[in-house]
């Protein structure tokens, strides 16, 4: 099962942990509305219009409402640290939170305790608490864009904001970020870098590029990082090896933007409701794609409970 921990912009959302559905442009959390733009919200609908098509279960959501202050990142990272030891999860993606590298640790900390160890995945946020912590090793697979990738090759960068201006983050140097990523051991085993081209890469190199089919209108618009980590987290726990994951991942997303004809107005939830067509077609003749016309629900996880707001002495 997919565990996914990240933050909803409203400083009024509750700290909520559960299994989270998807209905139309919304996320179904417990008895509240999420509407899907981009962030967390936007990863967890990919993720779940993703594993409609290879029969999985909707994801475990982790979510707290954060407004970028950090006192909801605080209030997760510290549930997470004294709950997440029971967690069901065979993967756990780590999404937007503030970086905090104490706190980061402890949640490591509570995740090595797991057994079986789950896969896990870092973007946004929690990907530069892992790089400031100096435990990107620890990590199955970092999503960065450009930008992000210069800070993971910035070894005395302690934040995104004071990356070295002579490391550049031009689409040019990507493989020259990526190598220095792994020299200063500040990646996961794995690198999925978003841009126009994709980058695939371990440390022993990029072993797949995406390039195609190419949508100038996605370009413009926000989200599309975030639904390419959503589907590559469900790869994931479906099964398929990360580089494999992350390779039908980059072709998935690509093909998604096809089909919904973006223009510069267009919204993520366009994208989205295009994933299981682009599954399908990524997936003919891999063996996961779905055999029946009617629209699929994700099945429930028969260990998992709904949705419940967490108080400071509840956990799941």
């Amino acid at each position: 099962m997919l565990a996914i921990v990240g933050t909803v912009p409203d400083e009024t959302f509750p700290l909520i942990s559960g299994q989270i559905r998807l209905e139309k442009d919304r996320l179904l959390v417990g008895e509240r509305q999420v509407p899907v733009n981009r962030g967390t919200p936007a990863l967890l609908a990919a993720a779940i219009k993703t594993g409609e098509v290879l029969g999985l279960p909707c994801p475990l959501g982790y979510l707290v409402g954060d407004i970028g202050l950090g006192h909801g990142s605080r209030r997760l990272y510290e549930h997470l640290a004294r709950h997440m030891g029971r967690s069901p999860a065979r993967a756990i993606t780590f999404h937007y939170l503030q970086p905090d590298v104490d706190w980061h640790n402890k949640v490591l900390f509570a995740v090595e305790e797991m057994r079986p160890r789950p896969i896990l995945i870092a973007d946004a946020g929690f990907m530069y608490a892992a790089k400031m912590s100096g435990q990107s090793e620890a990590y199955e697979l970092f999503t960065p864009d450009a930008g992000e990738l210069a800070f993971l090759a910035d070894e005395k960068a302690p934040h995104p904001f004071y990356t070295r201006g002579f490391i550049l983050h031009e689409e040019n140097h990507i493989p020259e970020l990526i190598t220095r990523a792994y020299d200063h051991k500040n990646a996961a085993r794995h690198l999925l870098v978003k841009g126009r081209q994709d980058f695939i890469a371990t440390k022993q190199g990029i072993r797949a590029t995406v390039e195609r089919p190419v949508e100038e209108g996605l370009e413009a618009m926000g989200g599309t990082g975030d639904t390419l980590t959503g589907i590559v987290s469900a790869l994931i726990d479906s099964g398929r090896e990360t580089l494999e994951a992350a390779v039908l991942a980059a072709r998935i997303n690509r093909l998604a933007g096809r089909y919904a004809h973006p223009t510069p107005a267009s919204q993520v939830t366009e994208i989205i409701a295009h994933i299981p067509r682009a599954v399908e077609e990524v997936m003919k003749g891999r063996g996961n794609g779905r055999k029946d016309s009617a629209p699929p629900q994700c099945p429930k996880f028969e260990n998992a409970v709904d949705p419940v707001t967490v108080t400071e002495t509840q956990g799941l």
